[in-house]
Order: C-alpha cells, then structure tokens, then sequence
C-alpha cells in the first residue's frame, strides 16, 4: 500500500524518525533509530519503519532503512541540513527592507515609500513567524 497524502502519515514520531533517516542519508538499522530518537523500545522504531516502508517513503535493504521517496514538508535539505523555506523568504524581504533603507531612500519620505517599507516589514515579520514556529515544531 503505497499511500499519496504524506501529511497523514509524517506526523508526531513517524515523522521525526523520517527526518532522522533522511538527514542520516546512509542505511540506517532499528537500533540506531531508537537510541538517536530516545525511543522507548526497539519495537516502537520498528513499527515506524515499517509504516514509513509501507507508504513508500523508505525502502529496506541488507544495510537497513534508506530514504526511498524524499518528502519535505516546508523544508530545503542541503547536505545533512533540514531548513525551512520561509528562512529563504524572510531572508529575501529583510534585504529588501535594508535596500530600502540605504540605497532607495528618498529625500523627503512620500507615502508610497512608506507603504512599500511596511509592506516589506510585515512580510519579512510574517515568514520569520513562520520559520521559528517550524524550528519549534521540530525540536518539541
């Protein structure tokens, strides 16, 4: 059974034992799954395993677990690294803001400068949100 809405299945532990094998990027066998992720039992890592294999998103070989399907749910993978994409957008829209400020300043402050600047703040505020409340998610 190969299951197509990844949301329904990378929740709670199963998703953290996905994140873990997917950073590993290497087979990674039962007992490594349990002690890295503090799991209680090598029963509990199992059936995440299994239920990853089950959905298609791990595939099992001699060595152990590999990454089948990669699924990153608001993420970038660069090397062992999981990053949020929102960190690209606030990235973007604070560079945006600081341009603003230095290189587009006018003058005399006009009404379409300052709605233009608010407009960036509230963007780069918003995807910074967004990026500490994933960060967050993760390390619960």
């Amino acid at each position: 059974m190969v299951s197509t809405d990844a949301e329904d299945i990378l929740r709670g532990k199963t998703l953290d034992v996905y994140r873990y094998v997917l950073k590993n990027n290497k087979p990674t066998g039962v007992r490594e799954v349990q002690r890295s992720l503090s799991l209680s039992s090598p029963r509990l890592a199992f059936y995440h395993l299994n239920k990853l294999e089950e959905s298609g998103f791990l595939k099992k070989t001699v060595e152990g677990y590999v990454v089948d399907r990669v699924v990153l749910l608001n993420s970038i993978r660069l090397k062992k690294l999981l990053i949020p994409r929102y960190l690209f957008y606030s990235i973007f829209f604070i560079t945006a803001i600081i341009i603003q400020l230095t290189v587009f300043r006018p003058m005399r402050l006009q009404a379409e400068y300052i709605f233009g600047l608010a407009v960036s703040c509230v963007a780069a505020i918003s995807f910074l949100y967004e990026t500490i409340r994933i960060i967050l998610k993760r390390s619960l």
